[in-house]
């Protein structure tokens, strides 16, 4: 076996990308050979110094990549962020500590950089606390029985004078980024897009050999001002007395208003055939359940922890977002050997906040995981504080902090990435 030390860590070439995304798939599960197609679409994702390997007499057995972005922090003020992906170790090197390697090496250069926070998604829970990441939204899944919501069937178009235009994937690129960035600035927790998300999920890059076109819906105000998009598939399913039982999947929608949200939702659950609509990854206080008649036809089918969050920055963090009271608390950051640690003052006030270092004594003591997590405003202290992830120093510092990190809505990332 190879030791450790024998393995190296490092960014890898364009020429060893080939071998690079072999190791990707095999990590997945996926078919190990990648087709000079997918490749060459997969190219577009290539920066030097942000893919990194490790290498094990010559070949790649784990991958990590990560990649300029900005999430939107409370109150709508973009934050520099590392965003990481296509984490894969393969299952012959498992436990060895490349993980632990790869990670250390690109959260250094993030700081480097000037990121403020780093972000990902999470396969599975316990991987990533142990790096200080935590996890700072939530997303729930429902599937609408369409029989039962028991909307209106004579209902044509949306009832506020706007209209819904079904387009295809190269209006979706012109209109869709302007759409979207409106939609992230009002959003905590959304993350950028760049060209080729666009690209991607319309087919003008193809990473995976299989493509299928999905509906493009456009929802336009009576204005006129495109206000919402979504994206869906149906599938071909009828039953056994020749009645169509068909799924709708949206794979993402946005709407910058609540009647582009009401119309996207009412229009999909409209279509004829379409007896179930599954919603796609949305924020666990979405509007949908309540926009129909009957709220029940919409049942949760997932639910579970959405983006992660790790503070590289915990001054500039901090003062980016707003709060929702005044008030000042002082926070003892536990992060062994990583950049959030220290005691930290918040003050915070209707024209803005800041933080800095301090001596003076803690009113909350958390780990960097549990900073993250309180971050965008969706978890409360008080509920860290009984399960033990946050220890109050002063009677009442918990519930202070509630009162100044939670937020009216909960935060949202539309986004897989």
């Amino acid at each position: 076996m190879t030791s450790r030390a024998e393995i190296d860590v490092r960014p890898i070439t364009e020429a060893e990308f080939p071998d690079w995304n072999r190791a990707l798939n095999t990590g997945f599960l996926q078919e190990p050979v990648v087709a000079e197609e997918q490749l060459r679409a997969r190219r577009h994702q290539f920066v030097p110094g942000r893919l990194l390997g490790a290498f094990d007499a010559g070949r790649c057995v784990a991958t990590f990549r990560s990649f300029a972005q900005e999430v939107t922090a409370v109150g709508g003020a973009p934050v520099p962020a590392d965003a990481i992906s296509n984490v894969t170790v393969s299952p012959t090197h498992r436990r060895r500590g490349l993980l632990g390697r790869m990670m250390a090496r690109d959260l250094a250069a993030a700081r480097e950089r000037g990121d403020v926070v780093a972000t990902l998604i999470a396969a599975e829970y316990p991987i990533y606390g142990r790096y200080g990441f935590g996890p700072a939204t939530t997303m729930t899944e429902w599937s609408v029985d369409v029989p039962r919501a028991g909307l209106d069937p004579r209902r044509a178009g949306p009832a506020d004078g706007g209209r819904i235009d079904l387009v295809d994937g190269e209006d979706v690129r012109k209109l869709g980024p302007e759409l979207h960035d409106r939609l992230r600035r009002g959003q905590p927790g959304a993350v950028s897009r760049n060209e080729v998300w666009w690209r991607v999920r319309t087919g003008a890059l193809r990473f995976e050999k299989e493509w299928t076109e999905p509906f493009f819906a456009v929802y336009r105000s009576a204005a006129g001002e495109v206000e919402g998009m979504a994206a869906y598939r149906a599938d071909d399913h009828w039953g056994d007395a020749k009645q169509p039982l068909n799924t709708a999947t949206v794979q993402w929608l946005i709407g910058t208003t609540p009647a582009a949200e009401r119309a996207l939702w009412l229009y999909l659950c409209s279509i004829d055939w379409i007896t179930r609509v599954r919603s796609g990854w949305r924020a666990p206080d979405d509007l949908l359940p309540h926009l129909l008649p009957d709220p029940r036809a919409a049942t949760i089918v997932t639910q579970a922890d959405w983006l992660w969050v790790r503070i590289l920055d915990v001054v500039r963090a901090l003062e980016a977002r707003t709060y929702g009271a005044p008030g000042t608390l002082v926070l003892e950051v536990v992060d062994p050997g990583g950049p959030a640690g220290g005691r930290w003052r918040l003050e915070a006030s209707a024209e803005g906040a800041s933080c800095t270092a301090t001596a003076e004594g803690a009113d909350l003591v958390l780990g960097a995981g549990e900073l993250a997590t309180l971050w965008l405003g969706d978890e409360s202290a008080v509920r860290l504080a009984a399960l033990g992830r946050v220890r109050e120093e002063r009677a009442g510092a918990a519930r202070m902090a509630d009162a100044l990190l939670r937020t009216s809505r909960r935060p949202w990332c539309p986004d897989m990435f």
